[in-house]
């Protein structure tokens, strides 16, 4: 894989300049110290998980990333060490993905989320920042409109979410919205098209601060879907 050639080619340089054998120098190089743990090469070939634990380290299997993408996670993994995207911002690695693969803005997230667990950049539930952040989706069966407006107008919104307090700060028509939370963490909202009248819709609520934030908010975030999804014809 590449990254254990990035592990050969660092042990390789430091061979030319101490004249150590091979195995002095892996000692060295492998050894953790300050300056190992900052450097992406060694970290990425150090760490590196073996291909058969992609799956559930990324949270999602090979079968339905390559079914989407084209790419199961061990070729994703080489081609996005290749870019050097361990060492990449999240936003810049979405922005790879989108524009190298044409994913669509959807897979293009899986992909960088599911990379960045592999590549230990990020806990499953877990921000690039340290905070955690829950996600989930429901298939709705519905115009894009009416499912963007019992987001946006708070009237429609609490016949589905009653007793919830959401400020919607920006939002584009039929296609996202951006939101805070009572305790004025953010919630994103996202709907995204799979075929004519059929769109997925995705929430995301961030900068939660611990996991048991995750557990409880995950199961509020898909009961609330399930009774949006309940005003239509829905597939799951």
């Amino acid at each position: 894989m590449p990254a254990q050639k990035d592990l050969k080619r660092i042990i390789r340089t430091r061979m030319q300049k101490t004249g150590e054998s091979y195995t002095a120098a892996r000692l060295h190089v492998v050894k953790p110290s300050p300056s190992t743990k900052n450097n992406p090469d060694i970290a990425s070939a150090v760490n590196a998980p073996a291909p058969a634990d992609f799956e559930a380290l990324a949270g999602m299997s090979d079968e339905s990333v390559k079914k989407a993408t084209g790419c199961d996670w061990a070729r994703w993994v080489r081609e996005l060490d290749r870019h050097g995207a361990s060492a990449m911002s999240h936003g810049d690695i979405v922005r790879l993905v989108s524009n190298s693969w044409n994913t669509g803005s959807w897979w293009s997230q899986m992909v960088t989320v599911g990379y960045e667990r592999i590549r230990g950049l990020r806990q499953k539930g877990q921000s690039r920042e340290g905070s955690f952040r829950v996600t989930t989706s429901k298939t709705i069966t519905a115009p894009a409109a009416e499912i963007f407006q019992a987001w946006r107008n708070a009237r429609a919104r609490a016949k589905w979410l009653p007793g919830v307090k959401l400020i919607v700060r920006t939002a584009t028509a039929a296609r996202s919205l951006r939101m805070r939370w009572e305790d004025d963490t953010p919630v994103a909202v996202a709907i995204y098209p799979l075929a004519p009248g059929k769109y997925r819709v995705s929430v995301e609520h961030q900068k939660l601060a611990s996991r048991e934030d995750v557990d409880r908010l995950k199961a509020f975030w898909k009961q609330a879907l399930a009774a949006l999804a309940a005003q239509w014809k829905t597939t799951d």
